[in-house]
């Protein structure tokens, strides 16, 4: 099995927002490619806020996506979560919670997305180091925005 590939996108401009914007670039992205993909929240607010964001964050963007605890999740190309889910055949994990996702290594990709909050990046600092210490191949992207 090919080690797992964590992407770092970390933005460097702290606009309010601009963390859960960033993750929806990445999500649309991914989607476009035709990527299932599963994100794991820090909590429910998150949750909610980026299930908002998902339908409004651009003008003509159109990312079908549920909730995790919603009956739709199954067959919806992007889900959130708040951890636990259980495998939905996802080819993208992008990360927003405080750790490491436990079952990140059944995932091709996982993208890591960090804002200019100190907390945030000190936590992003030290999951860089677990992935190293795990095997994964590792690239970061500063992103301007």
């Amino acid at each position: 099995m090919a080690a797992t590939r964590v992407d770092f996108y970390v933005l460097n401009t702290n606009l309010p927002g601009g963390r859960l914007k960033l993750t929806c670039r990445v999500v649309e992205k991914a989607y476009k490619q035709g990527n299932r993909v599963l994100i794991q929240t820090a909590g429910r607010e998150q949750a909610m806020q980026l299930d908002e964001l998902l339908w409004t964050f651009r003008a003509g963007s159109f990312i079908p996506h549920s909730l995790a605890d919603s009956t739709a999740n199954i067959a919806s190309p992007v889900i959130i979560g708040t951890g636990g889910i259980k495998d939905v055949g996802a080819d993208l994990l992008v990360n927003l919670s405080d750790a490491i996702p436990e079952r990140y290594k059944e995932y091709g990709r996982v993208a890591e997305i960090i804002g200019q909050e100190d907390s945030i990046r000190h936590q992003g600092r030290e999951r860089f180091r677990k992935y190293k210490e795990d095997g994964c191949t590792l690239e970061t992207h500063t992103i301007t925005t």
